[in-house]
């Protein structure tokens, strides 16, 4: 096993499509990245379509220039809160309590502008796998902390090499 991968260590975190290929980059990890991009960029195009098509129908049935103002509208916002949630989920995690509520809320605005997370997905996917600049921030800083903690402790024979358990049980 590699230093990495001790299985009394810290784990990497596993990111969805990636598993924990982003740790160093391996098993397939630029294609997944050129197809987590592809996808969500085709599927936005896809859900795009949908949308159009929804316009289109509240169009036919004459509803009113302000309601198809206010639809087109609603689905720009939507998408726009979306977007920047979700983009800004992948830099920093929300506060556990305090954003409880507020991922409740934003439910329905990210069912609603879900192009804007499908876009988010592509833009991140096109410099890293979306997510892993803080899950390896984190990631780094438990290994970081493991490290400092086993080399703190006194007695540790995991710290020893074989030859000084070796002579410390020759002088008892």
């Amino acid at each position: 096993m590699s230093e990495d991968q001790r299985p009394d260590g810290p784990q990497p975190e596993p990111l969805r499509f990636f598993g924990t290929t982003w740790v160093h980059h391996d098993g397939g990890y630029a294609a997944r990245r050129v197809a987590v991009a592809a996808g969500s960029l085709a599927a936005a195009a896809a859900g795009a379509l949908v949308l159009r098509f929804a316009v289109q129908g509240v169009t036919i049935a004459e509803a009113g220039g302000l309601v198809n103002t206010l639809l087109v509208a609603a689905f720009a916002i939507c998408s726009a809160l979306a977007f920047r949630r979700t983009w800004t989920g992948f830099r920093q995690r929300p506060e556990p309590l305090a954003d409880e509520a507020a991922e409740k809320s934003m439910r329905s605005i990210r069912a609603i502008g879900f192009v804007g997370v499908l876009l988010a997905y592509f833009v991140r996917s096109l410099t890293e796998a979306p997510g892993e600049k803080l899950l390896r921030a984190e990631y780094e800083a438990e290994r970081a902390a493991h490290e400092r903690r086993r080399a703190a402790r006194t007695g540790n024979p995991a710290g020893r090499g074989a030859g000084e358990q070796t002579r410390k049980r020759k002088r008892r």
